[in-house]
């Protein structure tokens, strides 16, 4: 049965999933800042700025009113920058209803705060954050507007919630999974930009296949132990949400990440690769927000601690690497306390 189904807001990942939507015969309104790209999208089908040379299907409209959005919508779904959720949340509050299934595909974090994605919605909308779902998985929103086959999670605290999304969502190029662990998705989600920069940046120096693969494995296990540390289930990284989405966002092309670190080992300079990316890059923000979280749990995030000599203090990618060689011997298993890896496993 169709549905009518509003999207916040019409970058590259809303507006792909906004295709999906439209594809499984829902009503679809997508709510933008720009009348240019509103108009761009109503009368030519394209969002020519975020999917070049992609056409949008007939079922899917812009609008930057966002009464006119979300009025006699029965689900949300925000992807937003992260810097900008905040604001986009409370300007959705006055029309949005408890009855309304939300669910955000941003990874990032607030900076500020610390806080996720799903905490800052539902302080603005007013609502339990058990309410709110993440969308996340290896997603690359260029692949998704192409209807390649792509598999991705929806995490709800919610399972009745989770599965609404699920049921949204879901079609023959589009599969969806469900997971109870919101927390783990979105650090997950959040924390392995912040690897795909680095992996970017090792390919930017040249430093080879084995330093790359070496990069991904290593941090994964610093992703999966300052998660487990903040309380998320140790299998949710081993999924879609964590290894799924490191892989893809640390090995392609289409990634802003790895293109970004790319730009950083080739010796660019900070303000000339955020200028040419013409996009947000999360895992700048999200970098500088994992620095802080690792001293607050007393996590050792490694590479996340290069990366933030490297972007804020003006290391040397090449020194940071040479650091990072040179660490301490540890084991491989070290990647939670006892007292976490006691807790998943009695």
């Amino acid at each position: 049965m169709a549905k009518k189904v509003c999207v916040l807001v019409a970058g590259s990942w809303g507006t792909a999933l906004a295709m999906v939507l439209a594809d499984n015969g829902h009503d679809v309104w997508m709510w933008a800042r720009g009348e240019e790209q509103v108009r761009e999208i109503n009368e030519q089908r394209e969002n020519s700025r975020f999917l070049p040379g992609v056409k949008l299907p007939q079922g899917l409209r812009a609008t930057t009113d966002m009464e006119e959005a979300v009025r006699g919508a029965e689900a949300v779904v925000i992807a937003s920058p992260s810097k900008a959720m905040r604001e986009v949340a409370r300007t959705l509050k006055p029309f949005w209803h408890a009855d309304m299934l939300c669910v955000h595909a941003t990874k990032g974090m607030e900076l500020e705060s610390l806080k996720r994605m799903s905490t800052v919605i539902a302080e603005e909308l007013g609502c339990e954050e058990r309410k709110i779902g993440v969308i996340c998985g290896p997603s690359h929103a260029e692949e998704v507007a192409r209807r390649r086959p792509t598999t991705i999670v929806v995490a709800s605290a919610e399972e009745d919630e989770a599965q609404r999304a699920q049921n949204l969502l879901m079609n023959a190029y589009f599969r969806v999974y469900t997971n109870r662990d919101v927390l783990g998705a979105e650090l997950a989600g959040a924390f392995k930009n912040i690897i795909a920069l680095g992996a970017g940046l090792s390919d930017g120096l040249e430093n080879g296949d084995n330093a790359k693969a070496a990069l991904l494995t290593r941090g994964l296990a610093e992703i999966t132990r300052v998660g487990t540390e903040m309380g998320a289930n140790p299998l949710t990284f081993a999924g879609l949400a964590g290894v799924g989405d490191l892989v893809v966002t640390a090995t392609s092309k289409h990634s802003r990440n790895w293109r970004a670190g790319y730009m950083l080992g080739q010796g660019k300079p900070l303000e000339e690769v955020l200028e040419s990316m013409g996009m947000v890059v999360e895992g700048i923000r999200t970098t500088e927000a994992a620095h802080s979280i690792s001293q607050k749990y007393k996590v050792q995030m490694p590479i996340a601690e290069q990366l933030y000599h490297v972007l804020f203090e003006g290391l040397d990618p090449k020194t940071a690497v040479e650091a990072l060689m040179g660490r301490g011997p540890k084991t491989e298993m070290e990647m939670m306390s006892q007292e976490t890896w006691e807790q998943w496993h009695t």
